[in-house]
């Protein structure tokens, strides 16, 4: 359960960076730069009030980004993504796919404005940002992103992950 709930807020978290015409100026400074920030996130089903508050660390370079949030974290080189459990000693491995949001969260940052339809800007500012995503007819995410940083870019060497330096009681499974 941990596990899809993670992969639900990565994705989620990732449309933040979405949003044809729609142009959010702290998000059109992402590419080029390392970003970090914190955010949280809350979902609206059938037009309820926003619920479930869930709230994570992101950080993000090109394709490649690190998410954590409700106990796990999430990996990713851009081509192998590792979802670690530390209090239950897990970790799942998986190929990234360069066409799938709900496997790359990153897809999204140099390409929001094709989600304008289903975006909505609440708020923004310097280093924040309020925003709506419509996910399906009865679906409403909501994010905001906080302490949003652009830093000098560093490589991908921070977003690698070796499970050979996992402790030995690790459960790992390989899905690549």
């Amino acid at each position: 359960m941990k596990r899809l709930i993670l992969i639900l807020l990565s994705v989620l978290g990732s449309c933040f960076l979405a949003g044809a015409q729609l142009h959010i100026p702290l998000l059109d400074r992402v590419p080029g730069h390392r970003v970090t920030c914190s955010y949280t996130y809350s979902v609206s089903k059938d037009g309820a009030p926003f619920s479930e508050v869930t709230a994570g660390s992101l950080e993000v370079e090109d394709n490649a980004f690190r998410l954590e949030a409700l106990g796990l974290k999430m990996i990713s080189d851009g081509t192998t993504r590792w979802t670690l459990d530390e209090e239950a000693r897990e970790g799942v491995v998986e190929a990234v796919s360069q066409e799938d949001l709900l496997t790359n969260p990153v897809l999204l940052i140099g390409g929001y404005s094709q989600y304008a339809e289903e975006l909505t800007v609440n708020a923004s500012g310097k280093d924040f940002l309020d925003i709506t995503l419509e996910m399906d007819a009865s679906t409403r995410a909501r994010f905001v992103l906080k302490d949003v940083v652009f830093g000098d870019r560093k490589g991908k060497s921070d977003f690698t992950f070796d499970g050979k330096s996992l402790p030995e009681d690790y459960l790992i499974t390989d899905l690549r």
